[in-house]
């Protein structure tokens, strides 16, 4: 038997209840989004860093300038009104948007933007190193961002970087602006703040956390004094549903009204059928191993790395077990962003694995490989353990919750793993910063994770993004891909191409290149439309 149940207005525990509800209806007022919700960490822009936390962010949170949506290469403004750039090159005046306010009420301040800015440069949590960029550390922010009247803030730095790459780093995430009036209060333990953002919000986005239940589910409400807009819908609840099998019934059955992260098995089940409509995408995420070089004297050899580039079926991985929905992609940058790289170089080759791990003194090793428990990942994973295994390397798949699994990698209590990773900004430094900068394991990039100190390349990467010519700047990426993609602790595999399933009556719903989703402009029709699955 079903049951209608009304979404608005309940309690963290009133939706417990509700979700164990065997089939409920959706209210054509709440979108409600199934997908894995498990990799969530913290919803504080100056942390989030996985893919939902990512995305929920930018529904609740606004930087001073975003990338436009329909074209990546193009920023404009947020909640800056406007800016100027400062005689030197090496500063920016920024005029907030008039009127602008927080979901609490609150006016955006000049001095939120400081508060904001350097709290995340002094957590230093993972997506830190995006604003390191511009030479702002827990030792320089203090005076680099100051106020210069009642409504403008000046950002100035210190890197030799133009200002359309401090203004590119800025519509990260991770330089979001939160309401100083609201957090700093719930400080605790000079966090800034951080624990409370774990389950509540301070921004001034389109939605607001009403309520979290970590690996169950998020309620955003809807914020109609956004600057940016009000969105169309009165909430969203992103029900966490592991199993893509499910996720599948739940969206054909109208009882969710989008569906994501599908393999392609459920999408091509779904394909021609009336009540739900396939929202394809391209998408600059890219999947890849990940290497950690100080775990034993076997994963630290540069000859292991070599190897482990011919023991990954690309093909038979992207088109026959996940049947095109994936493409082989073998360089750090995607393809689609300046610079990047088509070549495929590598292919599988046990026979060459095997002569480069023989010459190099490795025997039959067994290693850990701790693995997301999603079916995409785990599918990749068992081709990988089955591949590695015809040179004698036995892969232990170790499937985990995605949360979990990053925390491990960013301790650096791995040895083998499998990660995801998408740009934060539109410029082929987002990912060189991450993949090739490491000089004394001070920022949080991939390559500290692996443990891979690379001075040179830092170095490379310096002067690849401080290059004013734009011919010889893509000239220098191409440089620093083929270095990492001949050796490095890292092997990608993969590009996405992402498939959203909305319900019927379901529209608005967008996705850029870069991996962001908008929920802001999505609406449903006013009666449910339920179908039979029959």
């Amino acid at each position: 038997m079903r049951r209608k149940i009304g979404f608005l207005g309940f309690t963290a525990m009133a939706l417990a209840l509700q979700l164990q509800a065997a089939a409920a209806e959706t209210p054509a007022n709440i979108a409600v989004v199934a997908q894995s919700i498990d990799d969530v960490t913290n919803f504080d822009p100056a942390e989030a860093f996985e893919l939902t936390s990512g995305q929920v962010a930018r529904a609740l949170y606004q930087p001073l300038v975003q990338v436009d949506r329909e074209d990546g290469s193009k920023i404009k403004p947020a909640l800056a009104a406007s800016w100027e750039i400062g005689a030197d090159g090496k500063s920016l005046t920024f005029t907030l948007a008039k009127d602008a306010k927080f979901s609490s009420g609150n006016p955006v301040r000049p001095e939120d933007v400081i508060f904001s800015l350097s709290r995340a440069v002094k957590l230093n949590k993972a997506p830190a190193f995006i604003l390191n960029e511009a030479g702002w550390t827990a030792d320089t922010v203090n005076g680099s961002i100051t106020k210069v009247g009642d409504d403008q803030v000046k950002l100035s730095w210190r890197a030799d970087v133009a200002p359309s790459f401090v203004l590119a780093i800025l519509t990260a995430n991770v330089a979001s602006v939160l309401d100083e009036k609201v957090l700093a209060p719930q400080a605790s333990n000079g966090d800034f703040g951080n624990g409370w953002l774990k389950t509540h919000s301070a921004g001034s986005g389109a939605f607001k956390i009403e309520s979290y239940i970590p690996h169950e589910a998020l309620v955003l409400n809807a914020n109609p004094t956004s600057p940016g807009g009000a969105p169309k819908l009165a909430g969203l609840i992103f029900r966490n549903v592991p199993d893509p099998a499910a996720r599948r019934l739940l969206v054909e059955q109208g009882d969710v009204d989008i569906a994501r992260g599908l393999g392609s098995d459920q999408i091509d089940t779904l394909r021609g059928k009336s009540q739900v409509t396939i929202y394809a995408t391209p998408s600059s995420r890219l999947e890849y191993l990940l290497i950690n070089t100080k775990a034993n004297a076997t994963l630290g050899n540069p000859a292991f790395w070599e190897a482990a580039r011919y023991l990954v079926d690309y093909e038979g991985i992207a088109n026959n077990l996940l049947r095109g929905q994936y493409r082989v992609h073998q360089a750090f940058l995607p393809s689609g962003f300046p610079g990047a790289l088509a070549d495929t170089p590598y292919k599988l080759d046990v026979a060459k694995a095997k002569k480069i791990l023989a010459d190099a003194g490795i025997g039959p090793t067994r290693i850990s490989f701790p693995v997301f428990n999603e079916p995409l990942f785990l599918t990749i994973a068992q081709s990988l353990q089955q591949s590695f295994g015809q040179a004698g390397i036995t892969l232990d798949i170790q499937p985990g919750v995605s949360s979990e699994i990053f925390a491990k990698a960013r301790s650096g209590q791995y040895e083998l793993t499998l990660r995801y990773w998408g740009p934060d900004y539109f410029d082929p430094h987002s990912n060189a910063s991450a993949f090739a900068v490491n000089r004394d394991n001070k920022r949080n990039t991939v390559a500290k994770q692996a443990g891979w100190v690379i001075p040179e390349l830092s170095d490379e990467t310096a002067a690849a993004v401080r290059e004013r010519d734009p011919a010889e700047r893509i000239a220098r990426y191409e440089a620093l891909q083929r270095k990492i993609q001949k050796s490095s602790p890292f092997v990608v595999i993969l590009q996405d191409s992402d498939q959203v399933v909305l319900a019927k009556g379901v529209t608005g719903y967008f996705q850029s290149v870069q991996g962001t989703a908008y929920f802001d402009r999505v609406e449903k029709l006013a009666t449910p439309v339920r179908a039979s699955t029959n």
